[in-house]
């Protein structure tokens, strides 16, 4: 099933989880100096970015290079995004990502995994490869869900203090249900293809 524009920026919200990652941003960000703390959000996003369309741009040639199928970065992308919808949907205190360190954020964990995760990466991979003739669409899709990241976390704060934990925790569960589905579904699509290239071979 080919997607549509609309329906690649919802999965890539999905899986970059804007709304779950306020918890982790505020967490983060509570002992770094107000003034700068639009900065650094605004930094690693830009981070974050710039890893999504290297991995759109060149994803197809990593892929050729190492040998790998699309079943296997189905697969791969599906096992990943399972387990990391798992973690959202039965949280533990250490989080999603397990322990942070300590001091100003930088690229890890905020740009990478939080944003620019595993499964975001095998995500626009599968997209490029898929119809590698639609990479400008791709591209702009991944710069729009990266925008609408960005002003979610701007307001990460703001947010936090307006739905409370308890909010935001059952937001992060329903994200985290969306994408068992969508991992799901990698898995059946790498699994359908492997099937089909067995009798095929």
């Amino acid at each position: 099933m080919d997607l549509s524009f609309v329906s690649a920026v919802v999965i890539l919200l999905l899986v970059m989880d804007p709304i779950g990652n306020i918890p982790l941003f505020v967490s983060l960000l509570r002992d770094v100096d107000p003034k700068r703390r639009v900065r650094v959000i605004v930094r690693e996003c830009a981070i974050a970015l710039a890893v999504m369309l290297l991995s759109a741009i060149f994803g197809r040639f990593l892929l050729e290079l190492f040998g790998l199928s699309d079943r296997s970065l189905n697969l791969a992308g599906g096992i990943i995004l399972f387990l990391i919808a798992l973690r959202m949907i039965f949280r533990s205190e250490e989080g999603i990502f397990g322990a942070l360190p300590a001091g100003e954020p930088f690229i890890v964990p905020l740009a990478i995994p939080s944003i620019a995760g595993p499964a975001a990466i095998a995500t626009v991979i599968l997209l490029v490869s898929r119809a590698p003739q639609r990479l400008p669409e791709w591209l702009s899709a991944v710069t729009v869900a990266m925008a609408f990241s960005l002003f979610t976390l701007l307001l990460a704060e703001r947010i936090s203090r307006r739905l409370g934990k308890q909010v935001l925790a059952a937001f992060e569960r329903l994200m985290g249900l969306l994408l068992t589905a969508i991992a799901v579904e990698m898995l059946l699509r790498g699994i359908e293809g492997f099937v089909r290239h067995m009798q095929s071979g």
